[in-house]
């Protein structure tokens, strides 16, 4: 389900490649651009490798993925939201506790990650049964390049995506 204002924010010819990119767990995500202001370049995000490991419940999950910008300026994420749960926040794991995190800068022609033992977020109240194989719809609200709607599939407990080394 992609909301109205989600669809406006994104440009027709991204959108088109959200759609048939959503989940690609081989990388092949959504992608969308956002015009900034005079000389400020295009902001070219995409997001690969997205995943939820099965949480016990659905109470709260943790959600892993890659932020890509292979555009010449920074964007940030500002919200992350979804239809599949009742809340999703943005955190930074330290040593001793878990810190929420305003918002998460995607660096021109560079990447930004939500990993274990990092930053995540964090999915409250799941809607349904989690279930692996599933997929929950994350919502992506950037400075620039609007909203790109995500499909992330729930995989098994000790899942890794391919190269990260684990």
């Amino acid at each position: 389900m992609i909301r109205p204002r989600a669809a406006a924010a994104v440009a027709a010819g991204a959108a088109a490649v959200a759609l048939a990119g959503c989940g690609s767990p081989a990388g092949g995500g959504p992608s969308a651009e956002a015009r900034l202001g005079s000389g400020g370049g295009v902001a070219r995000i995409s997001v690969s490798d997205p995943y939820i490991p099965l949480p016990a419940s659905s109470g709260a999950a943790a959600g892993y993925l890659t932020l890509h910008n292979s555009g010449g300026t920074a964007d940030r994420l500002l919200r992350v939201a979804s239809p599949d749960a009742g809340s999703v926040t943005m955190h930074r794991s330290t040593t001793a506790s878990m810190e929420p995190l305003e918002s998460l800068t995607v660096p021109a022609h560079g990447s930004a990650a939500f990993s274990r033992g990092a930053d995540h977020l964090m999915i409250i109240g799941l809607t349904g049964r989690p279930q692996v194989g599933r997929t929950v719809e994350l919502d992506l609200t950037f400075a620039a390049s609007g909203t790109i709607a995500v499909k992330v599939p729930i995989q098994p407990v000790a899942y890794r995506p391919p190269g990260a080394g684990n």
